[in-house]
């Protein structure tokens, strides 16, 4: 089969071409691909010369159930699933536990579905994490990407009066956001509940100072490559906490919870790019350029 693999010597970090079939054991289902939905992690990943060459890389994928587990459990054959594994989404098949597939409601366009597992699962759990949201102030930094936009609809969906942090505001006053912020520099101090952080560097550090005692940063991202530097006695004081962020396994649910949301117009996905995958270093480049409002999505073909 075909993919997009791991080739240090390329500018991408990726080459397609033919590749072994997946693993298939008993309990994975066998997904044809028809979409991919790329996330800035992953891409930074496959640039950064420490990826094992010849891997099948990519995270997210949708398509069709072409082979379902042995014991029946799994969607049946014809079934349009969404998939998410750490490995193995930019090929043409994929083999995925039946803990990590929803099925897609016929209202939902598989590109669209492709872009729900990593961003909006990210947005999700780091919200439910973060304790209730009604009536809090929720900021979400990096709020123009994939994670920021759903994470900007549900916390204002949970109730909360959301700040929303990107240096292009695009439609995020139409997704919820109360207020769209080039930074945080206009925040007052301890006037905040909740962060939601992309971008790290000095940004978390603002964040930090507008956190109110008792409320709570979730670090879900650091887009800037930039260090954060606390001055002395910056985390001396009212009891308030930055905690460090893992998705975690087992998405299939929290997938089929969004997708229905997406189904019922409850949630909107942008998609901002949308291409063949033999462009995959176009569209790679406008995400790490942060040129794509929402996520970029490539069709296999």
């Amino acid at each position: 089969m075909r993919a997009l693999v791991i080739t240090p010597d390329t500018p991408s970090g990726l080459a397609l071409s033919e590749t072994p079939e997946p693993d298939l054991t008993p309990d994975k289902v066998l997904v044809d691909v028809a979409e991919i939905s790329l996330n800035y992690g992953e891409v930074s990943h496959a640039r950064s010369g420490v990826a094992e060459a010849g891997e099948v890389h990519g995270w997210d994928a949708a398509g069709v159930v072409a082979r379902t587990t042995e014991d029946g459990s799994g969607p049946a054959v014809g079934t349009r699933v969404v998939t998410f594994g750490f490995s193995g989404a930019w090929a043409q098949r994929r083999a995925v536990p039946v803990s990590e597939i929803a099925v897609v409601p016929d209202a939902v366009d598989l590109a669209v579905a492709a872009t729900v597992p990593v961003a909006g699962v990210t947005a999700l759990r780091a919200l439910r994490r973060s304790g209730p949201l009604l009536g809090r102030r929720v900021v979400v930094t990096g709020a123009s990407g994939g994670v920021g936009r759903m994470a900007v609809q549900l916390a204002a969906r949970a109730g909360a009066h959301v700040i929303a942090q990107a240096k292009r505001g695009d439609g995020l006053a139409e997704l919820g956001a109360h207020e769209v912020v080039a930074n945080l520099d206009g925040l007052e101090p301890a006037s905040v509940d909740v962060v939601l952080d992309n971008v790290g560097g000095g940004q978390l550090v603002r964040a930090w100072d507008a956190l109110a005692p008792g409320g709570v940063i979730q670090s879900i991202g650091w887009t800037s490559g930039e260090p954060a530097t606390f001055q002395p006695y910056a985390t001396v004081g009212a009891a308030k906490s930055l905690t460090a962020f893992n998705m975690g396994p087992e998405l299939g649910p929290d997938m089929a919870y969004l997708l229905d949301l997406v189904a019922a117009g409850q949630l909107r996905v942008d998609i901002g790019w949308r291409g063949s995958w033999q462009r995959y270093d176009e569209a790679a480049n406008a995400l790490i350029n942060r040129e794509v409002s929402g996520k970029a999505v490539l069709s296999v073909d």
